[in-house]
């Protein structure tokens, strides 16, 4: 089980989130709630108004409409120093050792100098900690702004596009980094286009497109919406007919000799097979095929074309 995938106490409450520019809108009536201990990702495609919203939720941009909370109460400097973000890289100093530039943030933001330590070994930047900032591979530099908002232990930490221009190493490094500071029980929102991360670090997620949200649950509840089945028959034509008078029939595409069907609600074997023996179809191949997010979030976009 992935962390936050029970139950908890309300983190973020959003309702009604609106923000547009000119006739564009951003944000278009956004409502979702985030409850402590979850990993949530805010998925979706280049404009689709996710790092509006997460700007929006650090107060670095005005809503024109709707409201949301943090920790149960209106946005305040308490809340905000409980929070920590990589929204844009930080502007780190070239000359000076991932220590020292951690020890300027730390002056910056009022908090204990002594937790560098810490968020460097979470970071994996604890051996290169002297080395000076320009030496620091892109990969290190996205952990190292990792490590400044992870300073003075924050509840939640806020993510945009973690893995942008990292290799497969690197990904594979922030994905680790990620599921370790959640373990702790940190709440974790994650802004990110790239459906398989969702897909491995999330326990929720939330999809946006032109600024409306198109799905909120869990990740395993977004991948159980949709079914898919590879059937076949001694009569494949005859199959196709039936199955798609089925109520949930959703598509079909034939593969090879068999038929890979979707149906757009949550349906199980024996109830397929009952529905086409009753129809004059006998199956010789019956394959439940979980669907990937990939498959979901594409439907899901092409429904909001």
């Amino acid at each position: 089980m992935k962390p936050g995938e029970n139950k908890g106490e309300p983190i973020l409450s959003i309702s009604g989130l609106t923000k547009f520019y000119g006739k564009i809108h951003a944000v278009d009536g956004l409502s979702v709630e985030v409850d402590k201990g979850q990993v949530f990702g805010i998925l979706g495609p280049n404009g689709s108004g996710k790092t509006t919203t997460l700007s929006i939720l650090l107060d670095l941009i005005r809503p024109n409409g709707g409201k949301f909370e943090w920790f149960g109460s209106s946005p305040s400097k308490g809340s905000r120093k409980r929070i920590g973000s990589v929204i844009e890289s930080p502007n780190f100093y070239p000359y000076m050792n991932g220590t020292r530039n951690l020890k300027i943030i730390a002056e910056i933001r009022d908090l204990k100098y002594e937790d560098h330590e810490r968020v460097l070994k979470i970071t994996g930047l604890f051996d290169r900690r002297k080395d000076k900032f320009r030496t620091y591979s892109f990969g290190m530099k996205q952990r190292l702004a990792i490590a400044s908002a992870l300073m003075g232990n924050p509840e939640v930490l806020i993510l945009d596009e973690p893995t942008n221009g990292l290799d497969p190493q690197g990904i594979a490094q922030m994905r680790g980094i990620i599921q370790d500071v959640a373990k702790e029980g940190t709440t974790i929102i994650i802004a990110s286009h790239l459906l398989d991360e969702v897909q491995k670090i999330c326990s929720h997620v939330a999809v946006l497109n032109k600024g409306k949200m198109l799905f909120s649950g869990k990740v395993s509840e977004m991948l159980s919406v949709s079914d898919a089945f590879e059937l076949s028959s001694s009569d494949n034509d005859h199959l196709k007919k039936v199955i798609m008078n089925h109520p949930l029939f959703g598509s079909l595409e034939p593969k090879d000799e068999m038929i890979h069907v979707v149906f757009k609600g949550r349906v199980v074997a024996e109830e397929i097979n009952s529905f086409l023996y009753q129809n004059g179809v006998i199956l010789s191949h019956l394959a439940e095929r979980r669907r990937t997010l990939e498959q979901h979030f594409l439907e899901l976009l092409q429904d909001n074309a």
